[in-house]
């Protein structure tokens, strides 16, 4: 089955801002995130929307898959348009073909930095914007204790690799019409490695890394807001020949608030209030992250009608304050009246002429009575 266009996934044009794909993504894990929608694709549309963003959030896979599509080139620097170096046997077979083997080839048997890692820590929303202190558990690749990484069994050690003397290439000879040429190839004798192992340890089978499930404590910070990534030095894949371990990188995804949603540092929500509330005025409470506030409501305040709690939203998570939570206002009409109810609201309705008395919309009430009057 072929992937829809992720611009029609988040359902954006190709012109859409950051702040735009931002918003399109939040809407839809909102709707299809598997912890709120229980339907049978909701799961696989979260998934869906996640993947699109990811792309099109990254201004350079946006700027490959713009040029590209689905198809677009997975490697970096060379190769995207060939295929990849390997299906010409490496570049480094193209400058040796021409230039005689020249080239310098790496010391395969050279420290080498471990690979870095990435977990995805999915938090509750009032976690993030507080942090948390937890622990967490990575499967990795570990060096093996019984061989101390060498691979060898206890007692034995590595031999260098006889065929490639412990360079890890093979000079393979060869004719051509601009005479004979060195071509360099991986010794498959050794892998590359330089060192055969005659005798293989028993736990790791010569690889000289196990697989084992790792601990880590991380402290999450306050304000960390979703896609945003936590490097923690060092505890990455265990580095080769010596080398230093990569890193691991903690990428957060929030859980949606049935009653906030948020944006960058601000906090948004809509409170509902009484048509009486709205029309006479009242003191209300409203529920921030930090605790309850009041909020004065003016008298003739209108459905739509946002107030600004300044200092109320998401901390920074770089420590530059506090964001602000936004109140939008609606108006909730009654229902299921009493005769009582409304009677009153007749004789309100007879007092006020049967028509809008607003007067912050006069002008545009002014001009439906002309309509009416065919002025």
């Amino acid at each position: 089955m072929s992937k829809r266009d992720y611009y029609e996934v988040l359902g954006v044009s190709k012109d859409a801002s950051k702040d735009e794909l931002k918003k399109a993504y939040r809407k839809l894990a909102r709707k299809y995130h598997p912890d709120v929608n229980n339907e049978p694709d909701a799961s696989e549309k979260f998934k869906e929307a996640k993947e699109a963003y990811e792309v099109l959030g990254d201004e350079q896979k946006r700027a490959q898959y713009d040029q590209f599509g689905h198809a677009g080139p997975q490697s970096q620097g060379f190769g995207g348009g060939f295929g990849g170096a390997e299906d010409f046997g490496g570049f480094g077979d193209i400058f040796d073909m021409f230039f005689g083997g020249g080239g310098r080839r790496r010391d395969p048997n050279a420290p080498r930095q471990g690979a870095d890692l990435q977990y995805t820590m999915t938090l509750e929303f009032e976690e993030a914007i507080f942090g948390k202190e937890t622990d967490i558990q990575i499967p990795r690749e570990e060096t093996c204790e019984t061989c101390d990484g060498s691979g060898a069994k206890p007692g034995t050690d590595p031999k260098t690799c006889s065929h490639c003397e412990g360079t890890g290439q093979l000079n393979m000879e060869q004719n051509t019409p601009f005479g004979r040429v060195v071509n360099k190839r991986v010794c498959h004798y050794c892998q590359g490695t330089g060192k055969i192992i005659p005798d293989k340890c028993n736990t790791c089978g010569g690889a000289g890394k196990v697989k084992k499930r790792k601990k880590i404590h991380i402290t999450i910070p306050a304000g960390i807001d979703e896609g945003q990534q936590i490097r923690v030095s060092g505890q990455g894949e265990p580095g080769a020949n010596g080398g230093p371990p990569g890193d691991l990188y903690v990428v957060a995804q929030i859980k949606p608030h049935e009653f906030y949603d948020r944006e960058g540092d601000h906090i948004f929500c809509e409170m509902p209030i009484t048509f009486t509330q709205a029309a006479l005025g009242d003191e209300i409470e409203i529920p921030t992250v930090h605790g309850k506030v009041k909020l004065k409501v003016p008298a003739g305040t209108q459905t739509g009608k946002t107030f600004r709690l300044k200092g109320k939203g998401a901390p920074n998570v770089r420590g530059y304050g506090h964001g602000d939570q936004h109140v939008k206002i609606r108006v909730v009409t009654p229902t299921n009246l009493t005769d009582r109810q409304q009677e009153i609201l007749r004789e309100f309705n007879d007092i006020s002429g049967n028509q809008p008395t607003d007067e912050q919309h006069g002008t545009f009430f002014q001009r439906v009575k002309r309509a009416f009057k065919g002025e």
